[in-house]
């Protein structure tokens, strides 16, 4: 996975849009023409087009600068505002008198479309527009580590300036990725690599695409015709397949499909993420895959961030127990997601020296109570406190290996206090449980948690009880 030393500075030029939603039912036909009447109950509105590849860069931590023409009307100040909800400056947009910015209004009756209508100018932009994008590229060109560009084919990236901006990046050794768009690629010639989908491969190299002969054939393709590093064609459900010297496909992660909306400018704003973090193009495949994945699972153009891409690798790679093992800070963001989800979070804590079958039952209760089970685990220095010098058995590192291990806990924290009370208090868990022998008895962090839930333990299964036959086994051997 990717390790983040810095945060680039990613830069998009492209289609500015709005995509606005009309949310509402619908159970009667006009009686003045044979349509449907939809009772909106609710609107919104979110960035597309450009902005959702801007939208999934930032998601993914990314520090993002966009560059675009925008007409001078109120859908351009509603646009600047929503750039401005996720910290993106709007400062190098180029204002056209006369151009429409880009919206497309859908008219939603229970969750299906039922209606679309656009607003927008679909012309190539001024020379003079096209001039000042230049003039901001080549003023701000060192400030970035790589650019992307989105064409929607909206007329803001015309042959001559995609030409000028390639060549620009080329010389100051910039990566430049290209969502392409239309049959004829060659305005992207010199980019670094392309993200054509098979069907849009297909129309642009002349090649139908059936076998591994004729994928090769269409990369071999793209990568003659448009001078590109690395060649790339997205294969839906089959992953990504690039062409350097060699093939090499990425399989994909999706585990459930929901909605491939908006997938094409995950995959680009990860890999260009990827790479601008330091990690080859196989590795940047392997990211984009796994974002993806997390996205098609959702509804809408939705966006992955790095905590839930790294969740999701963590469900795909079970055998991976290392990463279920969280810090402090790790866990209070965490914990703060898992409400902001709605889940029923459970906490409990213990030593768990020796593990046996009486942990094992009494973690698999404790999880069936709420959806997700965080387990707070005494440090070799609390477990010396509480049972004396020649306890733990295991350190401390290898109980919270195997506690990880297990289907019932999705979480291990490790604490040196006496008790858990400062992680409870930052966890804020719905559920505390604690074994039976605390009937009656105060119970630290009860006054934090919702409900106290006490687990009967199993008889006769206790690590002090297993100590005892060890030693006993070896006097006996002696």
């Amino acid at each position: 996975m990717i390790n983040i030393n810095f945060k680039p500075n990613i830069l998009v030029i492209g289609d500015l849009m709005i995509d606005h939603y009309l949310w509402g039912s619908c159970d009667r036909i006009s009686p003045e023409a044979p349509v449907q009447v939809v009772n909106v109950k609710k609107e919104n509105s979110v960035l597309g087009g450009a902005g959702n590849v801007i939208n999934n860069l930032v998601s993914l931590g990314s520090s993002v600068e966009v560059i675009s023409v925008i007409g001078d009307d109120s859908v351009a100040n509603e646009l600047k505002t929503l750039l401005s909800n996720i910290g993106v400056s709007f400062d190098n947009l180029v204002v056209e008198k006369g151009r429409k910015t880009s919206k497309k209004s859908r008219l939603m009756a229970s969750n299906q479309q039922v209606l679309r209508y656009d607003s927008e100018s679909v012309d190539e932009i001024s020379k003079n527009s096209a001039n000042k994008i230049l003039e901001i590229l080549e003023k701000n060109i060192k400030n970035y580590s790589a650019i992307i560009l989105s064409d929607y084919k909206k007329g803001v990236l015309t042959t001559t300036l995609t030409q000028d901006i390639i060549k620009l990046a080329n010389r100051n050794k910039i990566k430049v990725l290209a969502d392409p768009k239309g049959k004829d690629f060659s305005k992207y010639k010199g980019a670094y690599t392309l993200t054509p989908n098979k069907k849009e491969a297909m129309e642009a190299t002349n090649i139908d695409i059936k076998d591994e002969k004729s994928l090769v054939e269409a990369l071999k393709s793209l990568k003659q015709n448009c001078n590109l590093e690395v060649s790339l064609i997205t294969l839906s459900e089959q992953g990504i397949a690039i062409f350097d010297d060699e093939l090499f496909t990425s399989p994909t992660a999706a585990r459930e499909v929901f909605d491939v909306t908006g997938a094409g400018d995950t995959v680009i704003a990860s890999i260009t993420f990827a790479l601008s973090c330091g990690v080859d193009i196989k590795k940047a495949l392997y990211f984009a895959n796994l974002a993806a994945g997390v996205v098609v699972g959702k509804i809408g153009s939705a966006t992955a961030s790095l905590d839930e891409i790294y969740e999701y690798e963590s469900q795909l790679n079970k055998s991976s127990s290392s990463s279920h093992i969280k810090t402090f800070d790790e866990i209070e963001k965490l914990a703060k997601k898992l409400h902001s989800q709605g889940k029923r979070i459970v906490f409990t804590n213990g030593c768990f020296d020796i593990l046996h079958v009486g942990h094992v039952k009494y973690l698999e209760e404790a999880k069936s109570y709420g959806d997700v089970l965080i387990l707070g685990l005494n440090a070799d220095s609390s477990v010396r406190k509480l049972k004396g010098l020649s306890r733990p058995i295991n350190s401390q590192d290898d109980r919270a290996y195997i506690l990880a291990s297990l289907e019932s806990v999705d979480y291990v924290v490790i604490f040196e206090e006496e008790t858990p009370y400062e992680l409870i208090k930052l966890i804020k868990p719905h559920v505390l449980v604690k074994g039976g022998d605390y009937e009656g008895k105060e119970v630290v962090g009860q006054d934090i948690a919702d409900e106290l839930k006490l687990v009967q333990f199993v008889d006769g299964k206790s690590t002090t009880n297993t100590i005892k036959r060890i030693n006993e086994n070896a006097k006996c051997n002696n």
